[in-house]
């Protein structure tokens, strides 16, 4: 199984239609059209559309008995304005792909055109596109989805783009490769007064003033040592925009982050008695709401091995790295399957994921389609 020249030249040019075109998460349309379109010549077995809200699986089935490989991509976009230049830079105001999910597509799509010249042996493989991994919401929606129940993996596979390491080499990591995390939104609500009078109000600014270095101070460890939990304030928002007005309303945004998700069951619980007692303490009604909930991403030892050996033959460096603090959507995964996700290196000096000027490095897409394309020849001949 090979990439021709031409082959390169056509993916590459599609990556970057891919990365002119973004979509946010759970608004993935046109994109997932794009990919179904793409992958129509490689005559897939099976293409399901509407996945878990806009997501993709293309299979290609052996017909013959054995287990079933997927490989993942993320069809979504990020909210951010794109400020790099090149020809190909986002067409759509506000919108970017800046964390290089039209790289890993345009792998799968390699993938596919693999697939169309040698079909698996035995079993079956399938690509999924998956939506909304930005949110933490896709993989769940996927696996919920009843049309995903025919699909169930034995075997998933996933890797991500990592700007700092040389190009083209990898990060493997046993055990724990990607941290839980969650988004907190603290709301306090007493009563507004006129500016001239605060005492016949009730605000929240002391409450807040007190919340947010409690909060930070919930932070210990580190990743080094794979004991991290880290609470983040990311926005606060007090009253209104007005000199007249003492506040009677607040908001305040958390991020919590841990290793393990036993380790944010306890964070959570931390977090939410010192909400209830200060703000009981300022005499404020609170409520909390959950967001973009992230399960840790832990490498199945088999399906590690799987792509160690992959890079081996492939002639891929490689070294076990470390946890990502970074959450990953693929976690949720290895409920369901042997699952394993690498970091392939984009090069020291590029910039940042979610970086306003990021874009993927396009000689990637050969190097991650090796890696993929090994592993399935070695379950599925």
């Amino acid at each position: 199984m090979f990439l021709s020249n031409q082959d390169v030249i056509e993916l590459t040019a599609w990556r970057r239609k891919l990365h002119a075109m973004p979509e946010v998460s759970g608004e993935e349309i046109a994109t997932a059209a794009e990919v179904q379109g793409f992958l129509a010549d490689t005559g897939p077995d099976r293409v399901i559309s509407g996945l878990g809200g806009t997501g993709i699986a293309v299979v290609y089935d052996s017909g013959a008995p054995g287990p079933t490989v997927m490989f993942r991509a993320e069809l979504d976009a990020l909210p951010i304005e794109e400020t790099g230049t090149p020809e190909h830079r986002s067409q759509i105001p506000g919108k970017g792909h800046m964390c290089g999910h039209d790289g890993h597509m345009t792998m799968l799509a390699a993938l596919g055109r693999q697939f169309s010249r040698e079909r698996p042996k035995r079993g079956r493989a399938i690509l999924l596109f998956q939506p909304a991994e930005e949110t933490g919401a896709g993989a769940a929606a996927v696996i919920a989805d009843g049309k995903f129940a025919d699909l169930t993996p034995d075997y998933s596979f996933s890797l991500h783009n990592m700007p700092g390491l040389p190009l083209g080499h990898a990060w493997l990591k046993d055990g724990i490769a990607n941290c839980a995390s969650r988004g907190l939104k603290i709301v306090l609500s007493g009563r507004t007064a006129h500016a001239s009078m605060p005492e016949t109000g009730i605000s929240p600014v002391p409450a807040v003033a007190r919340l947010m270095p409690a909060l930070t101070a919930l932070s210990k460890g580190s990743i080094a040592a794979e004991d991290l939990v880290l609470a983040t304030v990311t926005h606060a928002a007090i009253g209104e925009p007005a000199f007249g007005i003492a506040p009677g309303h607040a908001e305040v945004w958390v991020t919590l982050r841990a290793m393990t998700d036993g380790e944010m069951e306890a964070l959570v619980t931390a977090a939410e008695t010192l909400v209830s007692e200060i703000a009981a303490e300022a005499r404020l009604e609170h409520a909390l709401e959950y967001h973009d909930i992230f399960v840790h991403s832990e490498n199945d030892p088999e399906a590690a091995a799987l792509l160690r050996a992959a890079m081996e033959a492939e002639g891929v460096p490689h070294e076990p790295g470390e946890t990502m603090r970074g959450s990953e959507d693929f976690g949720r995964f290895g409920s369901v399957s042997k699952s394993a996700m690498f970091f392939l290196g984009a090069g020291e000096d590029m910039p940042n994921l979610h970086n306003p000027n990021y874009d993927f490095p396009d000689d990637l897409i050969p190097i991650g389609t090796r890696i993929f394309a090994r592993v399935a020849r070695d379950i599925l001949g």
